[in-house]
């Protein structure tokens, strides 16, 4: 997986990988290779889940809404897919909790205030 990502990132980039705090993602040699090739790595705390519960939510209504029960014949059909989901989450998917509008409305609409 990494090997992957870093023959795509391009130069100059400085990702962050979230993750829980699995075994592998502790070990010594995954995080040199994280550090050697600009990668911030964000890993929960140990009893405290608010720091990755926003992802969490998100990637938690992502299976619900648009993966499960899905089968998708190729890769690309899946990174179609995962692309239009997340303009609909950022554009169109309102929350209560932003006052009834969508991530952009809410952005736009703070910014006019």
């Amino acid at each position: 997986m990494l090997k992957g990502l870093f023959d795509k990132l391009p130069k100059g980039a400085a990702p962050i990988l979230h993750s829980d705090q699995g075994w592998q993602y502790q070990m010594k040699e995954f995080q040199r290779q994280l550090q050697e090739h600009n990668i911030i790595q964000s890993m929960s705390r140990k009893g405290n889940c608010l720091d990755n519960s926003v992802m969490e939510n998100f990637f938690g209504r992502l299976k619900v809404e648009m993966f499960y029960g899905e089968k998708f014949q190729t890769v690309d059909e899946f990174v179609h897919c995962l692309k239009e989901y997340i303009h609909y989450w950022n554009n169109e998917r309102i929350s209560l909790t932003l006052n009834g509008m969508s991530p952009v409305q809410y952005r736009t609409h703070s910014q006019v205030i």
